[in-house]
């Protein structure tokens, strides 16, 4: 690059060429149906190092403090890709300057940067990760979470509660709906697939009776073949593990379209406007019930409230659900890296492991010895009027 424009870059990024530079970035789906919501969590991002005035001063250096926003989804599948995510995890890793790795959306994608990132001593905070197995020993797969760190320290943290809590308070809420007899699907991914796992093991636990249990192409034109096996089942709710991406609009759509009178439950990962825009409207109203980990913005109080209002003023719009965990990321990152007081990645795992009573945007929260939230609170949602409604809390 001629020396006249790499002076320009340097300009247009606010860092002035020769100076020291701390950074951060997130890798998420910013193509595909995720943007909306993916767009959100940036800029929940972008408003933490606002408030952070773009720089730290570390023993006696001062750094700017910029931000990078990767994508790790392709035109090719529309989604979240392994290949990109992988590039990402390896860029973060050779450069420098990164101090702290925001993501990932998808729990299938922090599979495959979770050791790269563990072994070179990078932290890594998702702020929407659930499958349990990333940190939790005895719930996922044989070798999980060891398998993740290769370096046998926890450098991987999310400040989400995860899906054996969603699970359970899922299955808790159906039983409360007047739900008896409950057809489980999921879409064969992590997510979705250990999602539906613990809703059906907590729900038979509970005595509902489980009339079937099947993996569905995320991808295909329609279920009206479901839609007739889930009629036949008696089934009085339907239970879908899985994404807006993964076609969670398209079985509320034929639900309806097949005439079934019958309650959907979806995760949190359809918990974003482009699930109502898939599913229509008026396919989900009186019907869908969606469970989402803490409560969503326009119940915030205290500091969430504080975030949501700042997001409004500097956005001009709505932050969605996991806006404010991605800021709550970039946040405890930023906490973390004066607490380590240096530029220097390791010190910066020990800084956020030993994270205690932290004053967030969701509350005050700690971090335990396994990298997860001890937030445990999570809401019930429906749609009204064609938005987000919030019902009450769950877990409780």
């Amino acid at each position: 690059m001629r020396l006249d424009l790499l002076a320009l870059t340097f300009l247009l990024t606010g860092v002035t060429c020769g100076e020291e530079r701390i950074t951060l970035v997130s890798s998420l789906p910013r193509s595909g149906s995720a943007n909306a919501q993916t767009t959100t969590m940036v800029n929940g991002i972008r408003l933490a190092i606002d408030e952070a005035k773009g720089s730290l001063t570390l023993g006696g250096t001062t750094y700017a403090l910029t931000y990078e926003d990767w994508d790790d989804a392709s035109p090719e599948r529309g989604q979240w890709d392994p290949a990109v995510e992988t590039a990402n995890a390896d860029k973060a890793i050779r450069t420098s300057d990164v101090m702290a790795y925001i993501g990932t959306y998808n729990s299938g994608a922090a599979k495959i940067s979770m050791p790269k990132l563990n072994q070179a001593g990078l932290a890594m905070i998702s702020p929407a990760n659930t499958w349990p197995g990333l940190t939790k020993p005895g719930i996922g797969e044989a070798n999980e979470p060891q398998v993740y760190r290769p370096s046998g320290a926890v450098t991987y943290f999310r400040v989400v509660p995860a899906d054996d809590i969603q699970g359970e308070v899922g299955a808790r809420w159906a039983k409360e709906l007047g739900a008896t007899k409950v057809f489980i699907l999921h879409d064969r991914e992590l997510y979705g697939q250990g999602l539906a796992k613990m809703f059906k093991l907590h729900a038979g636990m509970l005595g509902l009776t489980l009339v079937g249990f099947e993996g569905i192409d995320g991808r295909a034109a329609n279920y009206k073949s479901l839609v007739t096996k889930i009629r036949n089942s008696g089934a009085e709710l339907v239970y879908f593990g899985g994404t807006t991406q993964t076609n969670a609009g398209q079985i509320a759509k034929d639900l309806v379209s097949g005439g079934l009178d019958i309650k959907l439950m979806v995760p949190d990962g359809c918990f974003e406007d482009a699930f109502i825009d898939a599913a229509g409207a008026a396919n989900l109203e009186g019907r869908v019930f969606i469970t989402f980990g803490g409560v969503p913005p326009d119940q915030q109080v205290g500091k969430g409230k504080a975030f949501v209002d700042a997001y409004r003023a500097r956005f001009k719009s709505e932050p969605e659900g996991y806006a404010i965990y991605a800021y709550e990321c970039a946040q405890i990152a930023i906490d973390a890296i004066r607490r380590a007081g240096r530029k220097d990645r390791l010190a910066i795992c020990q800084a956020l492991c030993a994270t205690r009573d932290f004053p967030g945007a969701l509350g005050t929260w700690s971090f335990d010895q396994n990298g997860d939230t001890t937030l445990k609170v999570m809401s019930g949602n429906t749609v009204k009027a064609g938005k987000f409604a919030f019902v009450k809390l769950l877990g409780q």
